[in-house]
């Protein structure tokens, strides 16, 4: 592999321990209308997906339409939560001290969030402008249209970049984008990248010598 001259952060599991906190209250919303499903089934079928389509799967499930305001009231309950109980990922900010070259993050979550996120985890200073949403292009993971406008805006083709993911979504993005992908695969959340990511790591402590060994 050639050396990466930027690294592409996805925000959600991989900055921010955010997968558990903002699939439990989608399983505690969608049970309020009868889905009755578990923390598990969420994690298995709405992490690292574009929102709306979360939502129409929960529709199919409770056989009705959900009401018009499901999707702010999600976004107002989980900001609520994160707002209380987020936290980095665990090593990550070293991580981001350490890194010597460009980097940025790109994630499905609009941009508000994003933000809000990584002020919460006291990460946002790390990134400045340099944040890339789904919702800006409207196009969603597993295209790879956010990591490749990305890159370009960062100024590096996408095989000068590397893509750090936590879902098999986002690594089938950064794949078809052409970018090498390092699978983040934490241990409660474990993800199977065998046969998608370029390679998989599974702690942040792990993240820096990978990168390093490719220099």
């Amino acid at each position: 592999m050639k050396p990466y001259k930027c690294i592409i952060f996805d925000c959600d599991g991989v900055l921010v321990d955010s997968e558990v906190l903002s699939n439990q209250v989608m399983v505690d919303m969608a049970n309020e209308h009868g889905a009755n499903i578990d923390l598990n089934f969420a994690i298995q079928n709405f992490k690292g997906g574009f929102l709306k389509d979360c939502i129409q799967q929960i529709e199919s499930i409770v056989g009705n339409a959900l009401p018009d305001d499901f999707e702010n009231q999600y976004r107002k309950r989980s900001f609520a939560v994160f707002k209380s109980d987020l936290k980095a990922v665990s090593g990550v900010e070293s991580v981001l001290k350490a890194l010597d070259i460009p980097f940025c993050v790109a994630s499905s979550g609009p941009q508000e969030k994003i933000r809000l996120n990584l002020k919460t985890t006291g990460l946002l200073s790390y990134f400045k402008e340099n944040i890339f949403s789904c919702y800006d292009i409207n196009k969603w993971k597993p295209d790879p249209a956010i990591f490749l406008h990305a890159a370009a805006t960062m100024g590096f083709d996408s095989e000068e970049c590397l893509v750090i993911e936590d879902t098999s979504i986002g690594v089938k993005a950064g794949k078809a984008g052409g970018f090498d992908v390092f699978g983040f695969s934490a241990d409660d959340l474990k993800e199977n990248f065998q046969n998608q990511a370029t390679k998989i790591f599974y702690t942040m402590d792990d993240l820096l010598p990978m990168i390093s060994a490719n220099r």
